[in-house]
């Protein structure tokens, strides 16, 4: 008999399985939505709030990165953005009370989505060292125990300070602020995790690392190419943004493993049309093998080299460099081995290069499905070497769109949040605060965890996210994390990261995006405060929060960061952090004063809407690159070797989920509800590989270094995945990622291309494995 999971935690391992759909949205999704919403928030509170989601007077969606139009529909929110702002704003509590009656260890039994169903943090907790339950401290306490740790340890390089995309400018300034006058860059984000393999390439090839397009290009292109990125399920608000390019007679090719229900069609549940039929999306899908984006790329800029006119000569003259070199190495690309790297057809190929050849105005979109491969960089540089051949970077209607992830992760890395800093936003923070901040390149994610294990790092701060769920090789990363003497995280709810320790923890709350911020001023009167973000297309604007905070004892981001440097770095600190805390505005006024592009950012940022960021490449075809202008890249063509009997995974998101929050068990668009521990195998593989449909295997990893790493007890599912590879669901599968298995250049894990073998039988079923359950539990 299999052994229950905890009280209220659903078994993950035995979901019911149908057909996958093949549209998006529509009336299941505003049935869904609310749904949720009224689960979380009541019947009032839904309607209150998803109301100010990313209105010009609102709040900023915590959720996704995709940008807003200026003319914004009154429900200005998908699907998934509601279910974000439901869990944050919330009616259920996590109270000193819950702690009291939940052990570290009964809450390590338990499962991320069922940590996340219990509602927002209310108080500032300690877990004390040998202590098996976290206890109520108050702010002043929970500051001066990571004063303690801190001036104990050898150098500040011994401690970490990790940030998720949740953060505001004003936070993150501050914090990256903190860190260097403590005498540390060891500042990693979950951009490390995600799209720095886009940044170095971008940054290498344009001289930015940030994408080139705004929204209005997109409605005037002639191509967009949406490639390793499922719009539907990770930012749906773009299915309305491809809706009407494609209304404006823009084509859509899509490049994926997985067919993908929201690029098939849209049925946009604002318009009656959409509701009852729809819009076709995709012209042309290309299902091609997991890795196989480069090759596929690197034909199609041979073909276009070799047919005539094609090439728009005098952009390549007067705005590149590189290009005799590209094209030798183009014209070397073979038919045969891109077939074999792409599992493509040539039929397929040719009539993709027609469509790239009809189309004056071209733009590629990606996402994780490119950043997360060994050669991930030489890809996206790949990318930038078919964009350059046409002429269509810093032209409307064309450029590169790397699809960022969570809210304001590219403003994060903007206000300094980066372990390599350039020496000119080190000397902008030295002449504004007369400190001088340190050189020396910090820790990234990957790192971090190395420094951890090895016992060279042994503070370990977070602003936000669940760092222990985001991260790859979960065993090597717990173990890394209980290493620590003090591990801290500043979350509005509760996640995996909160019960796999260090010696000491603390848990700081924090007001969310939906909730007023008041600080008091000198005069003892309260003042609102409003925070700023950046979207993924460069747009800077407000937030405000109109919610009463979920408890009287949270603090928001800014104000945790100013009375943290306070305690910490003391009377000797260079920086107005008092003043900082009191008013923002304070805050944005340095900003602008360090960081290009934020000239006069009080007043800007109050218009409605905000303001768009500066980017030579698409504003003046600028080029800030060493050579001056736009570089083309000769890298050889990489792509995963398939070992016999082996199958190639990626990790991905289900539909009920937003990076490591969990809302619900279903994916309903790939037609699995009620479970998690599914793989997805291409019918004919599973069929060579003795493996039937609803079968239990292990997954196993093959990598190098010659470890097996196992995630137990997933049931197979066949599905129309491209030949030789299969998909599983993160954090689930984060296990199976070896920590060193990552990108060239930019050292992002490579979860996209993990060589994984199915070990099935009677010991996979989880009514013979109960223990299956319980390490799912624990490593969810």
């Amino acid at each position: 008999m299999a052994t229950k999971p905890p009280k209220g935690d659903p078994v993950q391992d035995a979901p019911q399985v149908a057909e996958p759909k093949h549209a998006a949205a529509g009336l299941p999704a505003i049935g869904h939505t609310l749904r949720i919403a009224q689960q979380q928030m009541g019947v009032k509170r839904t309607a209150l709030t998803l109301l100010r989601v990313n209105q010009k007077d609102g709040f900023d969606c915590p959720g996704c990165a995709w940008p807003e139009p200026d003319h914004r529909h009154k429900a200005e929110f998908c699907e998934n953005g509601a279910k974000a702002v439901a869990e944050e704003a919330t009616l259920r509590r996590v109270t000193p009370e819950f702690f009291a009656a939940h052990s570290v260890a009964d809450l390590a039994t338990r499962s991320g989505y069922w940590l996340g169903q219990q509602g927002r943090l209310t108080h500032p907790m300690h877990l004390p060292e040998g202590g098996d339950h976290y206890e109520p401290v108050s702010w002043e306490r929970a500051f001066d125990i990571i004063a303690e740790e801190i001036s104990a340890l050898g150098s500040p390089d011994e401690s970490v300070f990790y940030t998720s995309g949740r953060t505001s400018n004003e936070a993150a300034f501050l914090y990256q602020l903190f860190a260097r006058e403590l005498g540390t860059n060891n500042l990693p984000d979950c951009s490390n995790m995600c799209h720095e393999s886009s940044g170095s390439a971008l940054s290498e090839t344009i001289g930015i690392g940030k994408g080139s397009v705004l929204l209005d290009d997109l409605y005037k292109a002639d191509l967009i190419v949406v490639a390793g990125q499922n719009p539907g399920t990770n930012h749906p608000r773009m299915l309305s943004a491809l809706e009407k390019a494609k209304a404006n007679g823009a084509r859509i090719i899509s490049i994926n493993p997985l067919p993908e229900a929201g690029l098939e069609r849209f049925k946009n549940p604002q318009t009656p049309q959409g509701m009852l039929k729809g819009a076709t999306l995709t012209d042309l899908f290309l299902q091609i093998r997991i890795g196989g984006d480069q090759a596929l790329f690197r034909l199609l800029n041979k073909l276009v080299l070799e047919t005539e006119g094609a090439v728009d000569e005098e952009f390549v003259r007067e705005h590149t460099h590189g290009y005799e070199e590209f094209a030798e190495a183009a014209r070397a690309a073979d038919w045969d081995e891109t077939l074999r790297a792409t599992g493509l057809s040539r039929a397929e190929i040719e009539q993709a290069l027609g469509m790239v050849l009809a189309s004056e105005r071209t733009i590629v979109c990606w996402a994780m499905g490119l950043t997360q491969h060994k050669h991930a960089v030489p890809t996206i540089r790949e990318v930038v070497n078919f964009l350059l051949l046409r002429g269509n970077i810093g032209r409307p209607g064309a450029g590169v769109c790397p699809v960022r992830g969570h809210s304001n992760v590219q403003g994060d890395r903007t206000m300094g949040i980066f372990e390599r800093p350039a020496p000119a936003f080190l000397d902008a923070l030295e002449k504004e605060f007369g400190f001088a901040p340190p050189r020396e390149h910090g820790f990234d994610v990957v790192r971090a965890i190395r420094a951890l294990r090895d016992g060279e790092a042994k503070v370990f701060f977070a602003m936000g996210g669940n760092f222990v769920s985001a991260s790859p090789d979960t065993d090597v990363t717990e173990a890394a994390m209980r290493r620590a003497r003090l591990t801290v995280h500043v979350s509005t709810k509760l996640n995996r990261s909160h019960v796999v320790t260090g010696a000491r923890a603390l848990i700081l709350p924090t007001l969310g995006r939906t909730e007023r911020d008041l600080q008091v001023g000198p005069n003892g009167k309260s003042t609102e405060q409003f925070v700023t973000v950046e979207d993924s297309m460069g747009m800077v604007h407000a937030s405000r929060g109109r919610l009463a905070p979920a408890s009287p004892q949270l603090l928001s981001e800014p104000a945790i960061v100013c009375r943290l440097a306070r305690r910490v770095l003391g009377a000797d600190s260079k920086v107005p952090w008092e003043e900082f805390e009191r008013d923002y505005a304070t805050i944005r006024d340095r900003i602008a004063r360090v960081i290009p592009g934020f000239e006069d950012f009080n007043a800007r940022v109050a218009r409605p809407g905000g303001f768009t960021l500066p980017h030579a490449p698409r504003d003046e075809r600028r080029f800030p690159t060493a050579t001056g202008k736009a570089n083309f890249t000769a890298a050889p063509v990489e792509y995963p070797e398939l070992p016999e009997g082996r199958l190639l995974l990626q990790t991905l998101r289900s539909h009920d989920q937003y990076n490591t929050t969990i809302y619900g068990l279903d994916d309903r668009y790939r037609g699995i509800t009620n479970g998690r521990r599914v793989v997805l195998v291409n019918p004919q593989d599973a069929r060579a590989l003795g493996v039937t449909d609803g079968a239990y295997v292990d997954l196993v990893s093959e990598w190098q270094d010659g470890v097996e790493r196992r995630a137990p007890g997933f049931r197979v599912v066949h599905y129309p995945t491209a030949r030789g590879c299969a998909a599983a669901y993160y954090p689930e599968t984060n296990v199976l990622v070896p920590l060193d298995a990552t990108a060239d250049t930019s050292n992002t894990p490579a979860s996209k291309s993990v060589v994984v073998r199915l070990e099935s039988g009677l010991e996979g079923r989880p009514e013979a494995r109960p223990e299956a359950r319980l390490e799912q539990s624990a490593t969810d």
